[in-house]
C-alpha cells in the first residue's frame, strides 16, 4: 500500500463510484456545438489584440481591454486615442463581433429548444447518484404493485432504482416519489449497468406477463456469474397461477409472491382468526409501532455460532424472543428450545421492540462474549 493511500486510509477518504455506463460521449458530443462560437472567440480576441498593437501601439494590457470592451460593445469607449486605421479596424471588430454572437445565441437557443443536453446531463447526473448507492433493490417495470412496494421501501429507509422501458418514465417518478429511475429494458445490458445491480442487494421483478420476469430474473443470474458475485442476488418476482409460481422458482427467483394465494389467506386468515391477524395488522404490518420483528443472521465468526440459545439471554438483556431459526440449508426451526445449538450462517427471527432488536443484532455481531452476558 502507497502513502497516498494510507493517507487516505487514515482519513477516511473514498474515492466517488463511477457508473458502468457515464453517458461522457453523449453529454460531451452535445457540447462540441459550442467549440465554433468559443473558437471564433478566441480568435477574434487574438485578433483584435494584435491589430491594437501594430496598429496604435497599444500595450498589451490596454489591447487585450480594448478588444474586449469592442468585441462585446459595451460602450466604454477609446481608452487611448486611435488613428483613423485604427477606427476603420474598431468598426471592423465590432461588426465581426455582432456576427460571432448572434452564432453563439444561435446554437444556444437551438440545443435549449431541443432539450436533449439537459435530458442528457440530468441522466448523467443520476447515473452518478445511483453509482452511489450500496445494497439497494433493483425494481423492475412500474404498475400498481410497484407503487405499494416502493412506498413500504421508501417508509423502511431502503434505497431503489426504478428501471422500466416507457418514455414517460420522469412524469411517473415525480409523481410517485421514485428517486432514481432509468428508462430502459431491465433484462438488457442497459438496464443492468445503468441501475448498477453489481452494488445492490437484489432484484423485485413486477412484470404483468410471466415472460419478462422470466428474462429480467435470467439475465441477473447470468450477470451474477459474470461478475462472480460471492453473494447472490436476492431475486423477489410475482406470479398469476401456481403453475408460473413453480416454474419462475425454477429459474432462479428466491420468492415469489401470487397476489391471488396471498389474498386468499388473507381472508381465510381474518375469518378463521380475526384477533390474531388484527395484532399483526397493528403492530407488525404497520410502521412505528410498539412490536416488531425482524431476521437476524449469525456470522461464522460470531460468538453465538455452535452455542444454545439460552446463553444468549435476550429475553433478559434486550426483552427479544427467538421465535424461529432458518438454517444455512433452508431448514426452518419454529419456536426453538432453549438447549437448540445456533448453527453457523443460520438466521435467528426475532420478534421485540425496535431498539431491544436493535441491541439484539449488536450483541449477534460481536466475535467474543459480550461482557454484560457475564454478569446476568
Amino acid at each position: 500500500m502507497s502513502l497516498s493511500q494510507k493517507i487516505k486510509k487514515f482519513l477516511g477518504w473514498r474515492s466517488t463510484p463511477k457508473p458502468h455506463i457515464t453517458l461522457n460521449d453523449e453529454y460531451y458530443g452535445h457540447l462540441a456545438l459550442f467549440r465554433l462560437p468559443l473558437v471564433l472567440t478566441v480568435l477574434t480576441m487574438l485578433i483584435g489584440t494584435m491589430g491594437y498593437m501594430l496598429i496604435d501601439n497599444f500595450p498589451l494590457m490596454d489591447a487585450i481591454y480594448q478588444t474586449g470592451i469592442t468585441f462585446t460593445t459595451v460602450g466604454f469607449g477609446e481608452i487611448k486615442p486611435i488613428s483613423d486605421m485604427g477606427r476603420i479596424f474598431t468598426i471592423t471588430l465590432i461588426i465581426f463581433g455582432f456576427i460571432v454572437f448572434s452564432i453563439a445565441i444561435g446554437i444556444i437557443a437551438e440545443v435549449v429548444k431541443k432539450g436533449e443536453f439537459q435530458k442528457t446531463a440530468k441522466e448523467r447526473k443520476m447515473l452518478y447518484e445511483i453509482a452511489r448507492l450500496k445494497q439497494h433493490f433493483v425494481v423492475c417495470y412500474h404498475n400498481e404493485f410497484t407503487i405499494q412496494v416502493t412506498k413500504q421501501l421508501r417508509a423502511n429507509h431502503i434505497p431503489f432504482v426504478v428501471v422500466d422501458p416507457r418514455e414517460d418514465l420522469e412524469e411517473i417518478a415525480k409523481k410517485y416519489h421514485y428517486p432514481y429511475f432509468v428508462t430502459s429494458e431491465p433484462h438488457t445490458e442497459e438496464g443492468i449497468l445503468k441501475s448498477h445491480l453489481s452494488s445492490a442487494k437484489g432484484v423485485i421483478t413486477l412484470a404483468d406477463n410471466v415472460a419478462d420476469n422470466i428474462a429480467t430474473i435470467a439475465s441477473a443470474r447470468l450477470y451474477e456469474k459474470e461478475i462472480a458475485r460471492s453473494r447472490k442476488f436476492l431475486i423477489i418476482t410475482n406470479a398469476k397461477s401456481n403453475e408460473d409460481d413453480q416454474k419462475l422458482l425454477k429459474l432462479g427467483a428466491d420468492k415469489v409472491v401470487t397476489p391471488t394465494k396471498l389474498m386468499a389467506e388473507r381472508i381465510n386468515a381474518m375469518a378463521a382468526r380475526p384477533d390474531m391477524e388484527n395484532l399483526l395488522q397493528e403492530f407488525l404490518y404497520k410502521k412505528d409501532t410498539p412490536l416488531d420483528m425482524e431476521e437476524a443472521k449469525v456470522s461464522k465468526t460470531s460468538w453465538l455460532t455452535l452455542k444454545k440459545i439460552k446463553m444468549a439471554r435476550f429475553r433478559d438483556i434486550a426483552n427479544v424472543t427467538i421465535i424461529g431459526i432458518r438454517q444455512k440449508d433452508d431448514k426452518f426451526i419454529p419456536m426453538p428450545k432453549g438447549d437448540t445449538i445456533i448453527m453457523p450462517e443460520s438466521k435467528l427471527l426475532l420478534i421485540g421492540t425496535e431498539e431491544g432488536i436493535r441491541k439484539a443484532k449488536k450483541i449477534i455481531r460481536k466475535k467474543e462474549k459480550p461482557n454484560e452476558l457475564k454478569y446476568v
